[in-house]
């Protein structure tokens, strides 16, 4: 049994059509005789969309019991059980109300995909992880579910449902959206037009990210190298000199003009030693194109035209800037220079920007060389020196200049022989040498037309002639050679220095690493693969690029790194000579990963002493402060069981008094005890409605005398989006923490006011007060600032009620009191403005 398919309607904002657009799919399939039935779906009583459901199978929904009231989720037993081809889930970032099968919706998904089945489902583009800050800082609401990008990644289809701000407010204001009463609140705040194009525009970014990588994937699965222009991407090609900051931003002003514009900035490592880059300056320019939104590559090639226009196809680019040579007008003998023969040599579908620079024509710093690696074309022209050139000058000399003599015609064709020499290298020359010794000999030795020589003097001339020729074509392929060689190593150690140098300021990842490398070696896929021992299978650490390999013999190139760990790369069989700089990535790849680890088992190590040390509080308050209220109920009910005293009934009350308080305070004690637990083990699962403060507040003063406290809560205090549990225990632990600390007499005072979008609600109480140094970590757990006059406890009471306020979206705070004391300051957000609270209102916006 396959995975089932999943398709995702993404959508900008609450209202654009989703789930009227997944119902409509459903039906299109029955149509067509498919399977379909309707998992969960939330039609918010949008007329529109209920009618949508009129002739869809629905699963009836399962019944969660959680604090007293009845909530209905997806029910995924029955789903399962009934087995359809396709099942409809809504709204994919969904929590699931504590004791359901899963946390998330999306995990209930996950599940039905395993079993084979396909879904349908839709969410919005503020629910995607990855884009919960953005949206808070556009917004303001910091949104409280979200799915993890990868899920929604890997959908099968992903289909964008998008409208116009300006459409979405109309179909609001027609009341399409939500109910009249909350129109008008959620046009003025959520649904501003400048927040719903700010979303519109995530949305399209985001969807064109997604197709981005569909269209990479299609084009490496059909092998295609031409450009598609479906997206501006920029290639920026760096000489590590001081012009390529004007490339770069030259190059994210072109982005710029397009939406959705990347810029990838390429520095080529010659192997050829066409190169004097700056290690500093090319670290400047690589922090450059960071900030301005772009990536940096570091690539080694034969030849920088070629390699540079290999990567631009290769990225699929659109356009290349590059400057204008730095060579002075004298070295262009030497060639046309890489900026020319890119433009030539581009082809139709990339558009090359030469951009002028302060820097154009004032020479590279360091002379280039002529010749190191020999190319196909010198090779050819070699070749043909050493067997053309001979016989056009012996027809030169025989037939215009036939009497220069023998010494003069030997050195003639000791220049042919140099020549082929300076092209071709020694082969060539060394062909020179034996046409040439043959033509001499044939040609102008006497006797003529006779491979003889008849005076010794001429067979001396002659001989000198072949040792000298020789010699000069060693000496020249000699030198080709160490040029080259020193312009290889001078490359690798260039790609070795900003390897070291990322890895040790603790730069790179381990899969940026691996995706410097694949780049480096233009291979298509690398994997670093480790194993527990030799008789155990390999598994893969980390990989990168097309369809890595899973073992070091599937590899094209293997690199072990010690007894159980290798790197593997695939794509193409690399020289002898490029392994002494894969083995130095080998080796940085193994430092990383186990860096990596290092810093994994250091968290882990950090957790696990702070539970330590609160475990060793929570001994130290078991020892104590529990045991107190258990002596005084120890004795209490021992008193009372006595027949050794006749006890007065007021004797008896005080006594049972005395065993209420005790079982009070170990209720307390216990009660926060469970609750700093939850919050450690992060069990916590607020559940966000719509609430009255002066419905919340006075229920939390249960557990203080009635003249202790003086309430100020205006009735006209806009609702708060929170959970009513969760609130009400933190302002108990508040209230309750303040009353201990209040002098006799001096009641303390909790008051409420609006300010723009949120609700604070103040705890005033005339203590002694705490330092500033101190108001941090008095919210710490086990933390007592000084001694209480009057009753105990273990210091959890602020920790959890701080703990409880930022689970439901708040802030809690401490601030000094005028006159002296100390202020509680809990910040709320507004419903209409934080997060969304009942199935009908615009929560659904951030639900």
């Amino acid at each position: 049994m396959g995975r089932g398919k999943l398709r995702i309607y993404l959508g900008a904002a609450p209202g654009v059509g989703k789930t009227y657009s997944m119902l409509s799919e459903a039906h299109r399939r029955i149509e067509r005789g498919t399977d379909c039935v309707v998992g969960f779906v939330e039609h918010h009583n949008r007329p529109r969309t209920e009618v949508m459901l009129h002739g869809l199978e629905m699963i009836e929904r399962r019944e969660i019991e959680y604090r007293g009231s009845t909530f209905t989720e997806m029910d995924v037993d029955a789903i399962l059980a009934r087995r359809p081809a396709v099942a409809l889930v809504d709204e994919l970032a969904h929590t699931n109300v504590p004791g359901s099968r899963n946390a998330k919706r999306w995990q209930d998904v996950e599940e039905l995909l395993q079993a084979g089945i396909d879904v349908v489902s839709t969410v919005n583009i503020q629910h995607l992880e990855s884009l919960g800050d953005v949206v808070e800082t556009i917004t303001g609401v910091r949104q409280r579910e979200t799915v993890p990008d990868e899920v929604v990644r890997r959908a099968d289809q992903i289909e964008l449902v998008d409208m116009s701000p300006q459409a979405l407010r109309r179909r609001m204001a027609h009341g399409n959206v939500y109910k009249p009463d909350k129109v008008d609140a959620a046009l003025s705040n959520y649904f501003r037009p400048g927040n719903l194009t700010a979303l519109r525009e995530l949305a399209l970014l985001w969807t064109a990210d997604r197709v981005d990588e569909y269209l990479r994937e299609y084009r490496g699965e059909h092998n295609i190298r031409t450009t598609w222009q479906a997206r501006e991407r920029i290639v920026v090609g760096l000489t590590g000199g001081p012009e390529g900051r004007t490339l770069i931003r030259r190059a994210a002003r072109l982005a710029e003009k397009g939406a959705g514009g990347e810029v990838l900035a390429v520095y080529i490592a010659a192997s050829d030693g066409l190169s004097s880059a700056s290690p500093k300056e090319l670290a400047v320019q690589r922090t450059l194109v960071e900030d301005l939104g772009g990536t940096f590559h570091h690539v080694i090639g034969d030849k920088v035209s070629d390699s540079l226009l290999e990567f631009a196809r290769g990225v699929n680019a659109t356009q290349i800037v590059l400057g204008v040579s730095r060579r002075r007008s004298w070295q262009y003998v030497f060639g046309p220079g890489v900026s020319a023969t890119v433009a030539r040599e581009s082809g139709p579908d990339l558009d090359v920007h030469i951009v002028t620079h302060d820097e154009a024509a004032k020479g590279r710093g360091l002379p280039i060389p002529r010749g190191t690696r020999l190319g196909r074309s010198r090779i050819i022209w070699g070749w043909l020196t050493a067997v053309a050139g001979p016989a056009l000058l012996t027809l030169l000399l025989s037939q215009v200049v036939p009497d220069l003599g023998l010494a003069n015609d030997m050195l003639l064709f000791l220049t042919l022989t140099v020549a082929a020499a300076l092209l071709g290298g020694l082969l060539p020359a060394l062909a020179s040498v034996a046409v040439g010794s043959l033509v001499l000999n044939y040609y102008f030795t006497p006797p003529l037309h006779q491979l003889t020589i008849s005076d010794p003097r001429n067979i001396v001339a002659i001989s000198i002639f072949v040792g000298v020729a020789v010699s000069v074509a060693s000496v020249v392929d000699l030198a080709a050679r160490r040029t080259h060689q020193a312009a290889r190593l001078r490359a690798e150690s260039e790609i070795l220095s900003v390897l070291a140098g990322s890895v040790l300021r603790g730069e790179d990842s381990l899969e940026a690493l691996l995706e410097r490398l694949r780049e480096t070696f233009a291979m298509d896929s690398v994997a670093l693969l480790e194993r527990a021992s030799e008789v155990d299978s390999w598994t893969t650490a980390a990989a990168v690029g097309h369809q890595p390999v899973g073992r070091p013999e599937d590899a094209d190139v293997d690199m072990p790194i010690g007894e159980n760990m290798s790197l593997a790369l695939s794509g193409r069989v690399l020289p002898a000579e490029d392994r002494r700089v894969l083995g130095a990535f080998a080796a940085q790849a193994a430092v990383v990963l186990d860096r990596q680890r290092l810093v994994d088992e250091a968290e882990e190590a950090r957790r696990l002493a702070e539970g330590n040390r609160i475990r060793t509080a929570l001994l130290a308050a078991v020892s104590h402060d529990l045991r107190t209220p258990l002596a005084g109920i120890k004795a209490s009910v021992t008193s009372l069981r006595s027949d050794d005293v006749e006890w007065s009934e007021e004797d008896k009350a005080d006594l049972l008094e005395g065993i209420e308080d005790g079982a009070d305070r170990l209720s307390a004690l216990i009660g926060n005890l469970l609750d700093m637990s939850r919050l450690n083990t992060g069990t916590v699962v607020p559940l966000i409605r719509e609430t009255d403060l002066d419905e919340v507040v006075p229920m939390a003063l249960g557990g203080v005398p009635e003249d202790s406290v003086e309430l100020d809560i205006p009735e006209t205090l806009p609702m708060v989006a929170v959970d009513r549990g969760l609130l009400e225990r933190a302002v108990a632990n508040i209230v309750e923490n303040a009353v201990k600390y209040s002098p006799d007499g001096r009641p303390v005072l909790v008051s409420a006011s609006a300010l723009a979008s949120r609700v604070e609600l103040r705890v005033v109480d005339g203590g002694p007060g705490v330092p500033d140094e101190a108001k941090e970590r008095i919210f710490e757990p086990f933390q007592r600032h000084g001694d209480a006059p009057r009753g105990a406890g273990v210091g959890l009471g602020l920790a959890v009620a701080r703990g409880f306020t930022e689970a439901i979206g708040g802030t809690l705070t401490a601030e000094d009191t005028p006159g002296g004391g100390l202020t509680m300051v809990l910040t709320l957000p507004i419903a209409g403005d934080g997060p969304p609270v009942a199935a009908e209102l615009p929560t659904s916006a951030v639900t």
